[in-house]
């Protein structure tokens, strides 16, 4: 049975993510929720989540797709330690450029549109948890 469009495209940016080499090493996976117990946040993690989905009308028979996915990038840090959170702010950077007009390795068909990074990071997070969170929304769309 094949995969819903959204995981194909998913699975296809964990599959990019974890076949570039970025200043910080990972392994990116993909999930329905990007959460993790607290003990286990002093390594860092790559959540791709698939977020969402809109149809519109391009011409007679074809529709415009958009399909959003999330990709968060986590890890404990103690509040204002720079020489922790800045590697992590560069990070976030180099994956929205490393996505920026990338076609999809295991989905060809679905082009990227846009990035969005609002916030930054995670204020809550970081307050409550002393946690860095980030999440980057990667917007793809397929014509059919």
């Amino acid at each position: 049975m094949p995969d819903a469009i959204a995981i194909q495209i998913a699975k296809a940016v964990v599959h990019d993510l974890n076949e570039h080499a970025f200043s910080e090493s990972f392994t990116a996976v993909r999930k329905y929720y990007a959460v993790e117990d607290l003990k286990n946040m002093s390594d860092l993690h790559v959540t791709i989540v698939p977020k969402a989905h809109a149809q519109g009308i391009v011409g007679r028979n074809q529709v415009d797709e958009l399909y959003a996915v999330d990709v968060a990038v986590q890890k404990k840090i103690e509040v204002n330690d720079l020489d922790v959170g800045d590697p992590l702010m560069l990070l976030v950077e180099e994956i929205k450029d490393f996505l920026k007009f990338r076609k999809l390795a295991d989905y060809v068909a679905a082009s990227w549109v846009k990035t969005e990074n609002e916030p930054l990071y995670s204020y809550e997070h970081m307050r409550d948890f002393r946690q860095f969170t980030s999440v980057v929304t990667v917007t793809y769309k397929l014509i059919r």
